[in-house]
C-alpha cells in the first residue's frame, strides 16, 4: 500500500491529499530516510511524521485497504510521541 493512502487508513492523517503534500514536504520519513507518497509500506517499517514541533515514530503493525474508524489504531504501535 502507498505511503500517502497507509496514513489516510490508519487515520494518522485525515485526508490523502494533505498526506501526500507532507510526504513531497519532507515532514514523514520511513526507516529513518525521506519518503515519498509512492514509498510502498511494509510491515515493520518506522515511519515519522512531523506536524509542526511534534513529531509522531510509529511501527506498522497491520496493512488494510480498508478498516472501521475504531479499529484504525490497530496499524499501528506508536514509539515516540514528542
Amino acid at each position: 500500500m502507498r505511503l500517502d493512502k497507509y496514513l489516510k487508513v490508519s487515520r494518522i492523517i485525515k485526508r490523502r491529499t494533505v498526506a501526500n503534500e507532507a510526504c513531497d514536504g519532507g515532514h514523514v520519513s520511513v526507516n529513518g530516510k525521506a519518503a515519498r507518497a509512492s514509498y510502498e509500506v511494509s510491515l515493520g517499517d518506522i515511519v515519522s511524521v512531523t506536524f509542526g514541533q511534534k513529531t509522531l515514530t510509529f511501527k506498522v503493525t497491520s496493512i488494510k485497504e480498508t478498516i472501521h474508524k475504531e479499529d484504525a489504531a490497530l496499524m499501528y504501535e506508536i514509539i515516540d510521541n514528542s
